[in-house]
């Protein structure tokens, strides 16, 4: 079943989404500075490939102070943070409009979390 649904999610536009993490890995790569921001859209671009059947928990041990500051400038700096965050409640509002995008709606709301605080928590699937 999560099969299936991995291919709808790609099919209705999970497929842009993960190429726009990708992307944006590479872009942030590019730099000696947002090389651990483009880990984190690498991470993101891992959920995107195949979130049903993943899961999202915080990192044991904590990370700590170090990934709060990492959170704060991943919000702050390149602006990612909130604007990803946003782009996710959106498509999950657009989703949720249907019976059938409930599904595809509560993935988004899944990746939202992660798109704000990427920072100490790992993806598990």
């Amino acid at each position: 079943m999560n099969l299936l649904l991995n291919l709808i999610w790609l099919i209705l536009g999970g497929f842009i989404v993960v190429l726009a993490y990708f992307l944006g890995g590479i872009l942030l790569c590019i730099t000696i500075i947002g090389i651990p921001f483009g880990f984190q859209c690498f991470k993101l671009a891992g959920l995107a490939v195949a979130p049903f059947g993943s899961e999202v928990r915080e990192n044991d041990p904590p990370s700590g102070a170090l990934a709060v500051i990492m959170n704060i400038l991943w919000i702050l700096v390149p602006g990612l943070g909130l604007s990803l965050a946003v782009f996710h409640l959106v498509m999950a509002l657009v989703f949720a409009i249907t019976i059938i995008g409930l599904p595809l709606a509560a993935q988004h709301l899944k990746m939202t979390r992660l798109a704000l605080l990427p920072f100490g928590t790992e993806v598990r699937g």
